[in-house]
């Protein structure tokens, strides 16, 4: 299914799960792990001078053949063949050079990093890169079950957000790739949002058009599933999109999320404000977004 599979790394506690969670992925098909440190050069001082920042980047390349020699480690209990890579720069630019550079077809990042929380402020690394990156990305909380299980049993419910886009049809693609090989049950819900229509002073034949928009949009993800003989569940909801995804995924104890980047509502040139960017802030459950 993922041929190369890259997994940044800043050295931190918060990237262990992460680790976990991508070289689960990448034994599926003894996928290529590419373990990437990138020495942050946004934050050197123009004061520090010439020797400041040598120095600095010195400590940083050994801080990155840590870091990547930990995912080397892990990876290569499970046999995996692991490329490490230390680089300066920009993180969130050198993480997309090097997906472009290197044909990486899976991004696994954690959303807490040594800098804190990644969601919670304006051009975190790890929302930069899912909103440029032309590949999945999966945003691992930290709290997110860090051992890799012996048996393929990692995902038991998948959750797939639709709004019936383009973007949504590739990702319910990808969750239905992944509940096959996990053999997961799949849950896929639509939300007809309140915040955008007031639904008592809607028109009925408005409101039954919404209905009728979302049915549809999860009727065809789910003939999709049975087709795959997997069991599949659908829900046309009403509400807040984000506050009943979050709802809908605690209900079925899902244990992962699969989402469009952007939907029909979203801005065309970035992610921050769509539903997948608030979910992604609020969720600890692993969530692959797919461009």
């Amino acid at each position: 299914m993922y041929h190369d599979v890259l997994i940044p790394t800043d050295g931190s506690a918060g990237v262990d799960a992460a680790v976990s969670y991508g070289i689960d992925l990448a034994r599926i098909s003894q996928a290529t792990i590419h373990a990437l440190f990138v020495v942050d050069t946004g934050i050197e001082s123009e004061d520090l001078g010439v020797d400041g920042r040598t120095e600095l980047r010195t400590l940083g390349e050994q801080r990155g053949r840590k870091a990547t020699d930990v995912i080397k480690a892990a990876a290569d209990d499970y046999d995996l063949t692991t490329i490490s890579e230390i680089r300066t720069g920009i993180p969130y630019r050198t993480i997309v050079d090097y997906v472009d550079e290197q044909n990486i077809d899976l991004v696994v990042m954690a959303t807490l990093g040594q800098a804190g929380p990644i969601f919670g402020h304006l051009g975190s690394t790890t929302e930069r890169v899912i909103t440029l990156a032309d590949v999945p990305v999966l945003a691992v909380h930290p709290e997110a079950d860090g051992e890799v299980p012996l048996e393929y049993t990692r995902y038991n419910h998948v959750v797939v957000p639709t709004d019936g886009s383009d973007v949504a049809e590739r990702a319910a693609a990808q969750a239905l790739d992944l509940a096959e090989h996990f053999g997961a049950d799949v849950h896929v819900v639509y939300v007809i949002d309140t915040t955008t229509y007031d639904l008592q002073d809607t028109p009925r034949s408005i409101v039954g058009l919404l209905k009728e928009g979302g049915q549809n949009a999860v009727d065809a993800i789910a003939a999709d599933a049975r087709e795959r003989n997997l069991p599949v569940t659908t829900d046309v909801l009403r509400g807040s999109p984000e506050g009943k995804i979050l709802e809908y995924a605690d209900g079925v104890d899902a244990d992962l999320l699969v989402m469009g980047t952007r939907g029909f509502g979203a801005a065309p040139d970035r992610l921050l404000g769509s539903t997948t960017a608030r979910v992604l802030r609020e969720t600890e459950t692993p969530v692959l977004t797919v461009s």
